[in-house]
This record gives C-alpha cells, structure tokens and sequence, in this order.
C-alpha cells in the first residue's frame, strides 16, 4: 500500500538520525546512560561500566539502532525491525524518565522522554501491522478448526 511506503520511512528516519549520531558522536549518549548503567550494576552486584565499555555500547546501540531504521524505511522484515526498534528504544525512554529532575533539567528531559515514549508506540503499532494478511492466530485458530473437522469427517466415515 502506498501509504505504508510513505509512512515507514517517516517513522524510521528519527531511527536512523539518532542511531547514527549515537554511533558517531556518543559522548552525550554516555553521559545519560551513565545513571541508568551504573543504578543497574550497583543492584545487580557487578562492576560498574568503565567509561570505554560504555561508550562501545552507546556506538553499538546507535550502529543497530541506525541498522534497524534503514532496513525499517526500505521494508526488509519491517515487523521485526520495528518490534527490536521498539526494544532498543524502551531503555532510552528510562534514561531521559524525568520524574527525578528539577527546574529546566526536567524540562529538557520531559522533550526527550516523550519522544522516545512516542518512538516506542509507533514501532509496536509497526510491528504489529500484518499489512492486511492474516495474523499468526487466526492462521492458527484456522488451522486448528480445520484439523477438527478432519478428525470430525474421518469419524463419520468410519461409522
């Protein structure tokens, strides 16, 4: 459908920008993962990130992210993509989660959660986008009344 060939690429180019900055330019991505990151280890009992293993994980986030974006927009497994994009993106909605801050802080971080709140609704209403086909349960309830009445007409035949 035409519009789904607009729209994707749409919803995948703040995907595809934010990845690739993140990747390319990831000291202010370090920056607001390093909370999150070291609230998370802190309660798990493990070390804390040193500032290089974070920052290969902020390009690493930003590389798949970027990845996932352009193969979203060109519609290579879209469902896919935009389900791990949503995934990818869940996390970043927590780092920038303002609820924590004060004065323009707060302000600065409501913008970005929000967006990344949006992000991840509209990768999951993508990702659950059949494009008009049957979804797997109806194929499978399908099947499933299918074999029933197989089961049903070989007993009938027997009698």
């Amino acid at each position: 459908m035409l519009l789904r060939r607009v729209a994707r690429p749409l919803l995948a180019a703040p995907f595809v920008y934010d990845g690739v900055q993140a990747a390319l330019h990831p000291a202010e991505h370090v920056a607001a993962a390093r909370g999150l990151t070291d609230t998370v280890t802190d309660r798990v009992g493990v070390k804390r990130l040193s500032d290089e293993q974070l920052t290969l994980a902020v390009r690493v986030h930003g590389g798949l992210t970027a990845v996932l974006g352009v193969a979203l927009a060109a519609g290579f497994f879209p469902r896919v993509a935009s389900l791990k994009l949503a995934a990818l993106t869940a996390p970043l909605a927590v780092v920038h989660q303002p609820f924590t801050s004060k004065g323009a802080e707060r302000a600065q971080k409501t913008g970005r959660f929000v967006r990344a709140v949006g992000y991840v609704g509209a990768a999951l209403i993508a990702g659950v986008d059949t494009e008009g086909r049957p979804g797997v349960s109806w194929r499978v309830s399908q099947a499933r009344k299918k074999a029933v009445a197989k089961v049903e007409s070989a007993r009938h035949a027997d009698d």
